[in-house]
C-alpha cells in the first residue's frame, strides 16, 4: 500500500509530506481547493508525463517522492529483481522535473527508465476516475480477469503448455520437410556421387600407402642395375664365391700340413661361402620381385591420380573420401525413409493440436460460464449507483484458427449498454465520464481479490450524484477497501462520512503566494467538514445534525460489516 507521499515544489505545493494508512480515506475541500494537484504529483511519481507547468513558479527543481510497503508475493518485487534494485519490503520512487521540463526517475535510490516506473506502479496503483482510468480500461488485461474471477490458473497453464507442444510438434515438422524438400532437390547428385564413389571404394590411409609404393617403383631400374651389379660381384666368374671356393681348395691340400693353425681360417672360408650363398638367394629374389612389379607403377599412379581427382571434385581431402561416401549413403538411407517420418511428424502435430483444442474448448466453455457470473455480479452492483438502466455483458469473441494463442481460442471484452435499446460497446466508448467511474467501482468491488495494485485511486466517483446514490458509493468504498487501499477525492457527504481516514485539502496565501495545504482531521473535526460539504459555507444546527446522523449510520455500518 501506499505509505507516505512527499512534494516539493509542485505547482502551488511548496512543501507537503504526507502519511496514509490503510483502508478508505477521504479527501475532501472546496471546488479549487487543489485535491488535483495532489494527483497530479502522484501521477508524475508513478511516471505520468512531466510537464514543466508542474514546476512551481520560480523554482529549478521539483520533486515527488512515494513510497510503498507491498505484501510478500507481490509482482514489484519480480520487476525489481529484473533490474538489480535491491528491495527490503519497503519500495520509494521518486521524480524529478528540472525547470528545462526533463526529469529524472529513481526506485529505491537507483535511476530506471520512465518506462520501468510505469510498469512498476501499475502493480502498485490504480487510478480511476473521469479523466483517469487505467487497469480495468485495458481490454488486453480483461481475459486475464475473467480466468482469475473463474479461478482457471490451472487450467489456463495446462493450456500454454498444450500450445507450447504443439507450436514445437509444428516446428519439427516444417524442419523436417524443409530438410526433405532440399535433400530430394539434390537427390539425382547424391546418387550420382554415390555410385561414383562407391565405383571407387577408397580406404582409410589409402594415398599415404599409394604415394610410399609409387616413390618405391619410380626407383626400380636403378634397384633391378644396382642388385645385378651385386649378384656379379658375388657369384659372377671370378667373384667372391669364385676366389673363395679356390682358396678353400688349395688350404685343403695342406691342411694336414699344419692343421692346428689351418683349420680357423678353412673354416671361416666355408662360412662365408655359405653366407654368400644366402646373400646371393636373397638378392635374387628381390631381382624377381622387381620383375613381377613391372607395371605397379602405373597402376599406383592410375589409382592415387584417381583418388586426388574424386577429392578436387567433392573439394575435400583425400583421407576424407571415405567419410563423404558414408555420409551421402546416409543421407540416401534418410530421403529412403523420410516419408514416413514426416508422417510421423504430422500425426504428431494432430495429436498436439488436438490436446490443445479440447483444453482449450474446456476453457471456452468455462470463460462462458464464468462470463454470465461475472455480468451477473456487476449488474447486481449498478442500480445502487443510479446505473439501473445500464446493462454490463462479458463478450467473448471467436479467434480465427490462425489467431489462436496460448490464452485461448477467444478475445475477452468487458462492455457495457449505458441506455434501453442501445448496442454494447466498450467501456470508455459508451460510458460517460461520471457513469465510467461508477462501472469502475462496481468491476472493482466485484473482482476486488483479483488485482495486484494494493493502492485504488478514485477521483471524484461520486460526481453527479447526491443521497442514496452517492452512500451507495461510500458504502462500496468501504467494503473494497477491507480488500485493499482506497482513497478517494470526493465532494459526496455520504462518501466521506465511510473513510476511516479523513483529510481537508485547502489554500492559503502566505507571504504574498498560494499554497496548498493538507491537514489530517482528528475525529472531533469530522462533523464539521461534513456539515460543510452538506450545507456549504454557512453551518446550520440541520447540517451539524445530519452529519452527525451520517457518521453514525457509517460507524454501525462498519462495525456490522467487521462483525
Amino acid at each position: 500500500m501506499l505509505t507516505s507521499l512527499a512534494i516539493r515544489d509542485i505547482v502551488l505545493i511548496d512543501r507537503l509530506d504526507l502519511a496514509f494508512e490503510a483502508h478508505l480515506t477521504a479527501l475532501t475541500g472546496e471546488t479549487g481547493a487543489g485535491k488535483s494537484i495532489i494527483l497530479d504529483a502522484l501521477g508524475l511519481a508513478l511516471g505520468g508525463r512531466a510537464e514543466r507547468a508542474l514546476l512551481r513558479s520560480g523554482a529549478e527543481q521539483g520533486s515527488v517522492t512515494a513510497g510503498f510497503e507491498p505484501p510478500d508475493g507481490h509482482p514489484s518485487f519480480e520487476l525489481l529483481a529484473e533490474q538489480g534494485i535491491p528491495c527490503d519490503g519497503e519500495l520509494v520512487v521518486r521524480r524529478l522535473l528540472g525547470a528545462d521540463g526533463r526529469s529524472r526517475a529513481f526506485v529505491n535510490d537507483e535511476q530506471v527508465s520512465t518506462q520501468f516506473l510505469r510498469r512498476l506502479a501499475e502493480t502498485l496503483v490504480e487510478v480511476h476516475g473521469q479523466h483517469a482510468q487505467r487497469g480495468l480500461m485495458n481490454e488486453s488485461g480483461h481475459r486475464d480477469l475473467l480466468d482469475a474471477f473463474g479461478g482457471f490458473g490451472g487450467l489456463v497453464a495446462e493450456l500454454r503448455a498444450a500450445y507450447g507442444a504443439w507450436r514445437d510438434a509444428m516446428a519439427r515438422e516444417e524442419e523436417l520437410a524443409r530438410e526433405l524438400e532440399g535433400a530430394r532437390r539434390e537427390e539425382d547428385y547424391l546418387r550420382h556421387r554415390a555410385q561414383e564413389l562407391e565405383d571407387l571404394a577408397p580406404e582409410e590411409g589409402e594415398e599415404e600407402e599409394l604415394a610410399e609404393q609409387r616413390a618405391r617403383l619410380v626407383n626400380r631400374e636403378k634397384l633391378v642395375s644396382t642388385l645385378d651389379e651385386a649378384l656379379a660381384a658375388m657369384a659372377g666368374q671370378g667373384g667372391a664365391r669364385d676366389r673363395l671356393g679356390a682358396a678353400e681348395r688349395r688350404l685343403e691340400r695342406i691342411l694336414q700340413l699344419a692343421p692346428e693353425l689351418l683349420t680357423p681360417g678353412t673354416e671361416a672360408i666355408a662360412r662365408a661361402l655359405i653366407e654368400i650363398n644366402e646373400a646371393e638367394a636373397a638378392l635374387e629374389d628381390a631381382l624377381r620381385h622387381l620383375d613381377r612389379d613391372a607395371g605397379a607403377l602405373e597402376r599406383a599412379e592410375a589409382r592415387l591420380f584417381a583418388l586426388r581427382d574424386a577429392a578436387r571434385k567433392h573439394r575435400v581431402p583425400v583421407e576424407a573420401l571415405p567419410g563423404l561416401l558414408a555420409d551421402t549413403q546416409a543421407m540416401l538411407a534418410r530421403i529412403d525413409s523420410s516419408g514416413d517420418a514426416l508422417e510421423a511428424a504430422r500425426a504428431e502435430v494432430r495429436r498436439a493440436r488436438e490436446a490443445y483444442a479440447a483444453l482449450a474448448q474446456r476453457l471456452s466453455e468455462s470463460r462462458a460460464a464464468a462470463a454470465r457470473r461475472l455480468a451477473r455480479a456487476v449488474m447486481a452492483e449498478l442500480p445502487p449507483l443510479k446505473l439501473e438502466r445500464a446493462r454490463f455483458q462479458v463478450q467473448l469473441d471467436p479467434l480465427a484458427d490462425g489467431d489462436w494463442g496460448p490464452s485461448g481460442r477467444e478475445r475477452v471484452r468487458f462492455e457495457v449498454a449505458t441506455n434501453p435499446g442501445e448496442p454494447f460497446g466498450p467501456l470508455a466508448r459508451i460510458a460517460s465520464g461520471g457513469e465510467l467511474s461508477r462501472f469502475m467501482l462496481a468491476l472493482k468491488v466485484v473482482l476486488a481479490r483479483l488485482d495486484s495494485a494494493g493502492t485504488l485511486i478514485f477521483d471524484e466517483v461520486d460526481a453527479g450524484i447526491g443521497g442514496a446514490t452517492a452512500d451507495a458509493v461510500g458504502e462500496r468504498l468501504a467494503r473494497l477497501a477491507h480488500e485493499r487501499q482506497v482513497l478517494v477525492v470526493t465532494h459526496a457527504p455520504q462518501v466521506a462520512a465511510r473513510a476511516a481516514h479523513h483529510a481537508t485539502v485547502a489554500k492559503e496565501v502566505r507571504g504574498g503566494r498560494t499554497h496548498v495545504t493538507v491537514r489530517r482531521l482528528a475525529a472531533a473535526e469530522r462533523p464539521h467538514e461534513i456539515a460543510r460539504m452538506l450545507a456549504g459555507a454557512e453551518i446550520t444546527e440541520a447540517a451539524r445534525a445530519a452529519a452527525a446522523s451520517l457518521l453514525e449510520k457509517a460507524g454501525r455500518m462498519e462495525s456490522e460489516t467487521s462483525a
